[in-house]
């Protein structure tokens, strides 16, 4: 497979406050990447980088060999933790939203998934659940036809019943050669799903593994090991 996405000594700081340092990852089309760490981590921030959101204090940033810009948000969908739509949208404006704005977007396709949970399209946002609102969003995000998703805490703050649906639709919603890449600090709930992680901590990456690697030489959940290697790097 191909590389999707490179980084090149990446460095975040907000005004005295680094919340990168010195970022090096290269991750390949067709895998399903687990960034995991704590709050406070780097994820959020790293994930903005990648989708053009915020810009590098040092360093690089490419997805299919394009310099981060104009052209690579064509091949990004990015969820963000906080929700940008405003909770007096229809579902139905939302999807003629992203159908105006996105070329790869797939609008029947996503009135299929939302067909499948219940939703009405003429209900507001507001007007439903969190954990509906949150399945929703991904609905959006994973109708697009991009070469790297970016999830950012999909799982966070929703019951394990829509835990479930919201992971169902991150497999059953992904193109072979495309890459997810889904930040949590929830690793037992997503191990299950995950081709490769990542270790984060304080803005640094600890490690960068195949799941099943760790597995194999660790005998250990990925959820046991990242504590484990977590602790080793709170005492060095």
């Amino acid at each position: 497979m191909s590389t999707v996405l490179q980084t090149g000594a990446l460095v975040k700081d907000y005004g005295g406050k680094i919340a990168l340092s010195g970022v090096n990852l290269s991750l390949e089309g067709g895998k399903i990447i687990g960034l995991l760490g704590s709050n406070g981590s780097g994820k959020t921030t790293l994930l903005k980088l990648i989708a053009g959101i915020l810009t590098p204090t040092v360093g690089n940033v490419s997805v299919c060999g394009l310099p981060v810009g104009v052209e690579t948000k064509k091949l990004v969908s990015y969820l963000p933790e906080r929700t940008y739509l405003n909770d007096w949208m229809r579902i139905s404006q939302m999807l003629e939203y992203f159908a105006d704005f996105y070329e790869d977007f797939e609008i029947d396709r996503a009135k299929k998934m939302l067909l499948s949970l219940g939703v009405d399209e003429n209900a507001k946002l507001r007007t439903l659940s969190k954990g509906t609102r949150e399945k929703v969003q991904l609905v959006l995000v994973m109708s697009r036809r991009a070469k790297l998703y970016l999830l950012d805490e999909p799982i966070a703050g929703v019951d394990p019943v829509a835990r479930e649906f919201i992971l169902d639709t991150i497999l059953s919603n992904r193109s072979p050669d495309s890459t997810i890449l889904v930040s949590t600090h929830l690793i037992s709930d997503v191990e299950k799903v995950l081709d490769e992680v990542i270790f984060i901590r304080d803005g640094r990456i600890l490690l960068q593994s195949p799941a099943d690697v760790i597995r194999e030489e660790q005998g250990k959940t990925i959820d046991e090991y990242f504590r484990e290697v977590y602790k080793c790097s709170e005492k060095a």
